[in-house]
């Protein structure tokens, strides 16, 4: 394991991991995205500035929203990189374990409370002046890994998040943010061209949630993981290691 892990040489990691992965992954994403875009897609259409007031109420209002929308859209991210995590990092006889086998593992709750702690510290973040927005989602974003791989509870997962990217802040944004902003990007040319094509209903947004997940988030996490297993080796001095072949 690489004990000083750049950007560069994470973002090649990620390459060459995808590349073997890409059909698991894109099922993977498809089973998870499915259901939660159309979580993400009410969210959106529901009309939360509709509402008839004014002045801190208009405030508290786009706050909601705000919230809402972070929540949402981190929704199921994090709890795909956690089923990633299994993936790639469990193994019964050399073996990586089958879908059937994921899903038995996968630690749904630990998974989903993950998430929403994770949302709603980024959104609460963003909404204080947007740098401790940054900082929640540096700093607690392998914790979703963390539980699968370490096997911790909610509490021990960011606490072990956040003392992993120690020293590594900046490391960790560089290979993160950049994916997060250009799926944001995608996710917006996304919906555009769904209305152009659908108008503005919940099926076009439905559709551009889920092939806008569909391309960019198994990046978020695939990096997620490598970073995990990379800063783990770095502190430990041991640690897991991926599969170097995909599920069959």
């Amino acid at each position: 394991m690489n004990a000083n892990p750049t950007p560069l040489a994470i973002y090649v990691r990620i390459g060459r991991t995808y590349l073997r992965w890409a059909p698991f992954l894109l099922l993977l994403a498809a089973i998870v995205f499915v259901p939660v875009g159309l979580i993400h897609a009410l969210t959106v259409s529901a009309e939360i500035g509709s509402f008839d007031v004014d002045g801190m109420g208009e405030l508290l209002a786009a706050g909601a929203a705000l919230l809402a929308l972070v929540v949402t859209g981190l929704l199921g991210e994090v709890f795909y990189t956690g089923a990633v995590a299994v993936s790639l990092t469990h193994a019964h006889d050399d073996e990586p374990p089958s879908l059937r086998e994921i899903a038995r593992t996968v630690d749904y709750g630990r998974l989903i409370a993950i998430d929403l702690i994770y949302g709603a510290a980024v959104a609460v973040g963003l909404l204080l002046f947007v740098a401790p927005g940054i900082a929640a989602f540096v700093l607690l974003a392998l914790a979703a890994p963390v539980v699968e791989i370490e096997h911790r509870s909610v509490r021990d997962a960011l606490v072990r998040s956040v003392r992993l990217i120690r020293g590594k802040f900046w490391t960790v944004l560089a290979v993160l943010l950049p994916i997060e902003i250009v799926g944001d990007g995608v996710t917006n040319l996304a919906t555009a061209l769904a209305h152009d094509l659908l108008g503005e209903t919940l099926l076009s947004r439905w559709l551009a949630d889920v092939l806008s997940n569909l391309a960019f988030t198994p990046f978020y996490a695939m990096a997620a993981v490598l970073l995990t297993v990379e800063l783990i080796w770095r502190r430990e001095g041991r640690g897991p290691r991926l599969h170097s072949e995909p599920i069959r």
